[in-house]
């Protein structure tokens, strides 16, 4: 299925794009981002299992457990904090 991935904050500088086309065969928010670990370089050192990462399914903040489906919109972005 194809998807379109959103990164924002400091994810998208180590990335270096805001927005990617991917063609996916993960079921799950948690397999599309073991997806792009594998990839290596920034996608890993990025999305690390042990980081604190958010995700957003379709403008809506999802767990790891949420379904993809074909032409979702995931979102990857670091915790934010106030002050």
């Amino acid at each position: 299925m194809k998807i379109t991935v959103r990164y924002f904050a400091s994810i998208r500088e180590a990335i270096g794009t805001g927005l990617e086309p991917v063609q996916t065969t993960a079921a799950t928010l948690g397999a599309l981002r073991d997806e792009l670990i594998a990839r290596g370089g920034p996608h890993a050192d990025s999305l690390a299992r042990g980081k604190a990462v958010r995700m957003a399914l379709n403008q809506t903040l999802s767990d790891e457990s949420a379904a993809l489906a074909d032409g979702a919109e995931v979102a990857f972005f670091p915790p934010v904090t106030g002050g």
